[in-house]
């Protein structure tokens, strides 16, 4: 299975029409979105007990994602107002003060050795704000250490909550070494790095012993660096876009599940990534791009099942 922890919290989403609260995180949404490609996925997070943590908790249920190392929290659930312009493009505030998925200890956390786990998955807000973050850097750092499961982040920044930039700057120079795989939007990248190139900052994740580094694009497509150091690149699939809130956590789920089904994560990471060819790493990105697309074409963060990304992967006759 795929750990994923992080964040599980209520999107208000905010419309000319009204507003409406819907389950999201970006962390639950990569959950959600392996799940719906079929592989089995366990969602590491604190829910809260209140009416909203409860919604969510059974919106990861139905999903048939795993809730095992989930810990029930008694502080709130914490709340993202998404507020969408006439393109449909999400702008976001957050209320966080002393929600549920910031307060982890490290006794809340699972043995991943000798689990079922062939990779862990965490980033944006869960990897910035404490005292979580610091739990779950330790334990990428031991994990890293143990090299039995892939390690993957998602930097997703959020520079309207955490906004020094030159703090984030040293956080992410040191989360980085600790993963094998890394994925950011040239968005995150353009605030974080004002004066430097996407593909001056993916080489040096390479060199600091990232094996994969990606960068989306938007409607550019995406980027993706692969061990040995070609680059592959995805043109952004054509759809119709109602919002996109989820795109980015779509991405990512469709990029891990193409490498669970390569047999590409678990143990030995680097050696795994590195045995993935030119031509899987092309339809690992094309897969991700799919699915974020679809994603785009629906309200909310609503990701497709792996019927519906077939369909669209494959070849016409």
């Amino acid at each position: 299975m795929i750990v994923v922890a992080g964040e599980a919290l209520i999107d208000l989403v905010v419309t000319p029409d009204g507003e409406r609260a819907v389950p999201g995180g970006s962390p639950a949404n990569v959950a959600v979105t392996l799940a719906r490609l079929d592989q089995p996925v366990r969602l590491l997070a604190r829910l809260g007990t209140d009416d909203y943590g409860r919604q969510v908790a059974e919106h990861l249920r139905a999903n048939q994602v795993d809730l095992e190392w989930a810990v029930r929290a008694e502080e709130p659930t914490s709340v993202a107002v998404a507020t969408l312009n006439a393109t449909g493009q999400a702008s976001y505030e957050f209320r966080l003060a002393g929600a549920a998925d910031w307060q982890w200890t490290p006794q809340e956390l699972p043995e991943l050795a000798g689990s079922s786990a062939i990779a862990f998955h965490t980033g944006s807000l869960a990897l910035a704000l404490p005292p979580g973050a610091q739990v779950f850097e330790d334990l990428l750092a031991r994990e890293r250490h143990r090299d039995g499961l892939t390690l993957s982040i998602d930097l997703n920044l959020r520079p309207s909550i955490v906004t020094d930039r030159d703090a984030e700057q040293t956080r992410v120079r040191r989360q980085v070494p600790l993963a094998h795989l890394v994925k950011a939007s040239d968005e995150d990248l353009a605030w974080l790095y004002p004066d430097r190139s996407v593909a001056d900052v993916m080489a040096e994740w390479r060199e600091v012993g990232v094996s994969c580094a990606v960068v989306t694009r938007g409607g550019e497509g995406a980027w993706l660096l692969a061990p040995n150091g070609t680059l592959h690149e995805a043109t952004a699939v054509r759809t119709t876009v109602v919002d996109t809130v989820g795109a980015g956590d779509s991405f990512t789920g469709g990029l891990l599940a193409a490498l669970a089904d390569l047999d590409a994560l678990g143990d030995r990471p680097a050696d795994r990534l590195a045995a993935v060819t030119e031509q899987q790493w092309d339809a690992v990105l094309r897969q991700a791009a799919t699915v974020a697309a679809l994603t785009c074409g629906r309200r909310g963060a609503d990701p497709p099942r792996r019927d519906e990304v077939e369909a669209l992967l494959t070849p016409q006759t």
